[in-house]
């Protein structure tokens, strides 16, 4: 793996940690655009971090547009 690729891949991993740690500290559903505020992540990105965590079945949505820790 090359050093630009591993820089990139340690990035992503912060920007999941962080996503992660907003509905560890949370009692409530949240949208991606309340987690993108809190974590100052662009929303976009938060959805694609959305979309990894609920197939690895970390995450899931009681209700459309929100989610939470399983």
């Amino acid at each position: 793996m090359s050093l630009k690729i591993e820089i990139v891949y340690g990035l992503i991993m912060v920007a999941k940690d962080k996503v992660l740690e907003i509905f560890k500290n949370t009692d409530k559903p949240l949208r991606p655009g309340e987690v993108a505020e809190k974590t100052g992540i662009e929303s976009k990105e938060v959805s694609k971090i959305i979309k990894e965590l609920r197939e690895e079945g970390k995450v899931y949505s009681p209700k459309r547009c929100y989610y939470a820790l399983k």
